[in-house]
């Protein structure tokens, strides 16, 4: 997993190397920034797949697109872990489980309109789970943009101290675009 989170640092790392203006902060407007609201539905795997069936969850994040390539922003909303009918007796988890993220996304677009690649990166709080913490997590993406939707595949993991419950999906989640102004 290490090589994985290094290799896509390197890769987004070297991908805004050839990154021409960079904008300032104070440069926000709707060409630039905007707010992205979505859905996301995954399939959990690894250790959680055993006990839930199918994840649900809503996406905000805020982007402001430091070159013409390559966004930044923050990221958050709530991911819902449905418990099987028949899943094994897990420790601390209850009915279920929420996931919510909040963490900080990096996003390299190749084109004004087609395929991206990106993740985020930062720490997910769990609810309804008797030991309740959380963990360092990572979600890389690839998919399809325009102005306004994107469309994406992702993998998530939520890196835990206590590695009873490894939480773990994969997933696609569409996002709408809302341009700041």
């Amino acid at each position: 997993m290490k090589k994985l989170i290094l290799s896509i640092t390197l890769l987004i790392a070297g991908l805004t190397v050839h990154a021409q203006q960079v904008r300032e902060l104070d440069e926000i407007n709707e060409d630039n920034s905007w707010l992205k609201l979505g859905v996301n539905l995954g399939a959990p795997v690894g250790d959680v797949g055993n006990y839930s069936s199918f994840a649900l969850g809503l996406d905000v994040a805020a982007q402001f697109m430091r070159t013409d390539n390559y966004g930044l922003g923050i990221a958050t909303g709530y991911t819902k872990y449905f418990e099987k009918s028949s899943a094994e007796n897990y420790d601390g988890l209850n009915d279920g489980f929420g996931a919510i993220p909040v963490g900080i996304m990096f996003r390299y677009y190749p084109q004004p309109e087609g395929f991206f690649i990106g993740t985020d990166v930062g720490y997910t709080f769990l609810t309804s789970v008797n030991s309740s913490d959380g963990g360092a997590y990572i979600r890389p993406q690839l998919g399809y943009h325009n102005y306004d939707w994107n469309i994406y595949g992702y993998y998530n993991q939520v890196f835990r101290a206590d590695p009873s419950i490894d939480v773990q999906s994969i997933g696609v989640a569409v996002t709408y675009n809302i341009r700041f102004k």
